[in-house]
């Protein structure tokens, strides 16, 4: 499968995420998810190290560094994880809208 981009954007037009789609699966950074899911971009972080520390995920097969260019034009090393990482911080995240999701799947 060749490397897209899928861009989602609110019904309120307030929010929008570029997800990556590579490998059979989709990539988001912690500043997607942050977005995604509400949250605070620390808060991601924290449980993103809490999958690894509790050996939930292993690292190397869920995360992707990749350079990204930035509004100034810079480039920067940004690290984007699968869907396995998105899910499981969805619920530890308790949110609403990773629940429905894995609830729709489940049908």
């Amino acid at each position: 499968m060749k490397n897209e981009i899928i861009i989602y954007q609110s019904d309120d037009l307030s929010e929008r995420i570029e997800v990556r789609m590579e490998d059979e699966t989709v990539w988001l950074s912690q500043q997607q998810m942050a977005v995604l899911f509400q949250q605070t971009k620390q808060n991601i972080s924290l449980h993103i190290n809490n999958c690894f520390r509790e050996n939930e995920l292993e690292q190397l097969s869920v995360v992707k560094d990749s350079l990204t260019t930035a509004s100034d034009g810079k480039k920067y090393k940004t690290k984007y994880y699968n869907l396995d990482v998105i899910i499981s911080v969805g619920y530890r995240v308790k949110s609403k809208l990773c629940n429905k999701i894995l609830y729709l799947g489940e049908l």
